[in-house]
């Protein structure tokens, strides 16, 4: 079911699909700048998603379109099934977000900031605070003021505030900036454990090692389109294999592999060589490497296939950086 198939529904009404985000030609421009160019998102529900490109390639502008904060130029969206802006206020009551660094009132606790947000939501909001405030790990600081709070701390009392509403999804933009690797790692387990509950977690960041550590699927968005998407393991299995071969003389293994008709790319990388084997390259061309070398008299003491990071594989196909689209 797309964003335009129910636009003419009631809003008391509940959209079930499978999307949790969902977008169709989503544009957005500031004059002659597009930083949302036409954007085609699919975000399925219960998964951790992120969205991905440098900075300056339009990731918040594409978060504030979808929570009202500035309006799209033209396209189709919808948040849990409802389209928005028409039934943005039904679909907000079930999306908690942070965008950019959370902001609260340093003279305040944490907890006196969580019970002004509650005030503007459900009765029931107030009853969550303190579990919320618990299952981010702060419990034991609630009553201290923000402005002793770490950037970390800050992060946690963000995803606290959006839980005392109990959403469905949550936006967070950048959650790991400013965070040490004890702080990276704190928040990834949280993240996990909202999934698991059957939540839906969408992060913008340009961190590629942590999201490929936290999420199910990404797209990758690079000067305000989108020019990938899907579960990692899919797009990663169709990433090139490096070939890592130590061997006694490199230089020789090089020039017999060349003469073969293997046609992989071969790199001297001492102490041995760099084979770059095309996506889904069987094992019998890693027997037959090893076969030319072993009758060429050259001593293999390693043969090791070193899959593409996200992060390589972030590199080959963003044009920002040099490859073609």
């Amino acid at each position: 079911m797309t964003s335009t198939s129910f636009a003419e529904a009631s809003p008391n009404q509940s959209f079930e699909n499978q999307w949790a985000v969902e977008t169709h030609g989503l544009t957005k421009r500031f004059g002659e700048n597009v930083a949302v160019n036409g954007v085609e998102l699919l975000v399925p529900r219960g998964c951790a998603f992120g969205y991905l490109g440098p900075n300056g390639a339009g990731k918040t502008t594409l978060i504030r379109v979808l929570l009202g904060l500035t309006h799209a130029d033209s396209g189709t969206m919808s948040l849990l099934g409802f389209p928005v802006p028409k039934h943005r206020a039904a679909a907000l009551a079930r999306v908690g977000a942070i965008v950019d660094e959370p902001r609260f009132h340093g003279h305040l606790t944490g907890r006196q900031n969580l019970q002004l947000l509650a005030a503007a939501r459900e009765p029931a909001a107030r009853d969550r605070i303190g579990p919320a405030l618990e299952r981010v790990g702060i419990l034991h600081r609630a009553d201290d003021r923000v402005s002793k709070y770490s950037m970390g701390m800050r992060q946690r009392l963000g995803v606290a505030a959006c839980l005392i509403g109990d959403p469905q999804l949550l936006v967070l933009d950048e959650p790991m900036n400013g965070l040490d690797p004890a702080g990276m790692h704190e928040m990834r387990d949280m993240i996990l454990s909202l999934v698991a509950e059957g939540r839906t977690v969408v992060l913008s960041s340009h961190l590629l090692d942590e999201v490929e550590r936290t999420c199910d699927a990404v797209a990758i968005v690079d000067r305000g389109k989108i020019i990938r998407q899907g579960p990692i393991s899919e797009l990663l299995a169709g990433a090139t294999v490096v070939l890592q071969v130590d061997c006694s003389e490199p230089h020789r293994a090089r020039a017999l592999l060349e003469a073969t008709t293997i046609g992989a790319a071969i790199e001297v990388s001492p102490p041995g060589l760099g084979i770059t084997l095309s996506a889904g390259t069987g094992r019998e061309v890693v027997a037959e490497i090893n076969r030319v070398l072993v009758e060429g008299a050259i001593s293999v003491y390693r043969l090791q296939e070193i899959q593409a990071s996200l992060e390589s594989w972030f590199l080959s196909v963003t044009s920002r950086l040099g490859a073609s689209e």
